[in-house]
């Protein structure tokens, strides 16, 4: 997609090269990124090219700085740092501008990329906790496992299921992450409650603990920039903005909003549990809308019950200039797990691209009926049922098959990258994985 391939097997070139000499150029490797971080620090208002540029320079020290574990935290701090001016020096660009949300994305998620990479070269340096520059906020805070949330805070996270790695990349920008939900304080008790849409449940409360103890492989804490008009009028907006949600959360059910139409307050997707609360404070959350254009994925996504194709993906908002990223997770021992799932799902989408379509056995729509009045009647009385609520019966089977199929996918993937980390003596990288997804999904 990037159209960088030539690119890309450089810089593996180079990696390969620079693995017999282990740490033994580590003081150039220093100064090259001592060198970037002073640019990065002198940066003011930056065009497109400026941008690229110095998102081309960081991406091509990766290969330097993978042979040795002693180098990796200070790319990651390195990475940290770059995103975090990026995001500042960009304000002042248009959300819907194409060549600066390419660029910006390139900048964001080609750098998540390379440390990522880096970091499954020298799996004992991973970062599981990644802290930002600090953002200051005027809401309730508490701590949650060691970092500081306040009130209106946006978790932006990663789920483990084949489906998460389908919504996390099943967008023009693909990303890696699939859900969002949103933080809040109790300004007396500092208690924190968690907001979110499941599919299952609708709008859902849950405490810190709760949410973590779901199934995750990365998480991201975002918060609205101290800086913003409408919270230097009303330091207070993003707790309100909380309390708002939180608020109808517990007076009424929510269903969940299979069709993702983020104009639509009475059904809500997770991506609108934080929209629809800021938007009742005068803040507009996803300033650069997601657009699906591809009729592969469209197609995909509407046999799933998606009516809207311009929406709030949860990836995306990242990119919002009103936020800052304050801390980001990862868990390290299924970050190589995350990459293969990324790419099965990414070789997939070519497929349906190609006129592959989502498909399942006809007799067993009678049995999916049933099931779905079952679920209908546990619904009634406060239940759970098989088949979501809004989620027809061929939905479900389709999401079935998908799922089984994407998990067969990998387990073939994760075998033959074994196979080829035995030849080569060292991980496949993101390229190499999706070439070995290609070849499965042609099988």
């Amino acid at each position: 997609m990037w159209g960088r391939d030539s690119l890309w097997s450089a810089l593996e070139r180079d990696f390969a090269a620079a693995r017999s000499s282990g740490c033994a150029d580590s003081a150039a490797t220093l100064a090259a990124l001592g060198d970037f971080a002073r640019d990065v620090a002198r940066l003011g208002t930056p065009n497109v090219a400026t941008l690229d540029s110095l998102s081309d320079r960081f991406i091509r020290i990766a290969p330097r700085v993978a042979p040795c574990a002693a180098l990796v935290p200070r790319y990651v701090v390195t990475q940290a740092i770059w995103r975090d001016v990026a995001k500042r020096a960009t304000v002042g660009w248009d959300p819907q501008d194409r060549a600066q949300r390419d660029a910006l994305y390139r900048t964001l998620y080609g750098g998540r990329a390379a440390v990522e990479e880096v970091m499954l070269q020298q799996p004992s340096t991973t970062t599981v906790l990644s802290r930002a520059a600090s953002v200051p906020s005027a809401t309730p805070s508490a701590v949650v496992q060691g970092v500081t949330v306040h009130s209106g805070d946006i978790l932006v996270s990663r789920g483990g299921y084949p489906t998460s790695a389908l919504i996390a990349r099943g967008n023009d920008y693909p990303g890696n992450f699939s859900h969002i939900a949103l933080v809040h304080v109790d300004a007396e008790t500092q208690a924190v409650s968690v907001v979110e849409a499941h599919i299952e449940l609708g709008v859902a409360i849950t405490t810190a603990e709760g949410y973590l103890a779901d199934k995750k492989l990365r998480v991201m804490l975002l918060r609205p920039r101290a800086d913003l008009p409408l919270l230097q009028a009303n330091p207070q907006l993003p707790h309100i903005a909380a309390t708002t949600m939180l608020t109808r959360a517990r007076a009424e059910h929510i269903p969940y909003d299979f069709s993702m139409d983020y104009a639509d307050p009475e059904r809500l997707f997770c991506s609108e549990v934080a929209s629809q609360a800021y938007r009742t404070q005068g803040m507009t959350l996803w300033m650069g809308t997601s657009t699906i254009s591809r009729p592969g994925l469209r197609q995909w996504l509407g046999s799933f019950g998606v009516r809207h194709f311009e929406t709030q993906e949860p990836s995306d908002l990242e990119y919002d200039p009103q936020l800052a990223v304050v801390a980001e997770w990862r868990d390290p021992v299924a970050l190589f797990e995350d990459h293969v799932d990324n790419a099965v799902t990414d070789a997939m989408l070519e497929g349906a691209d190609g006129g592959d379509r989502l498909r399942f056995t006809w007799y067993q729509l009678p049995v999916a009926r049933v099931l779905k009045a079952w679920s209908w009647l546990r619904e009634q009385t406060g239940g759970v049922g098989p088949i979501p609520e809004g989620m027809s019966p061929s939905a479900a089977l389709r999401n079935r098959r998908y799922n089984a199929r994407h998990d067969a996918l990998s387990a073939d993937v994760l075998n033959r990258a074994k196979a080829w980390q035995a030849e080569r003596g060292y991980p496949p990288p993101y390229w190499a994985l999706l070439a070995l997804a290609r070849e499965a999904v042609a099988r």
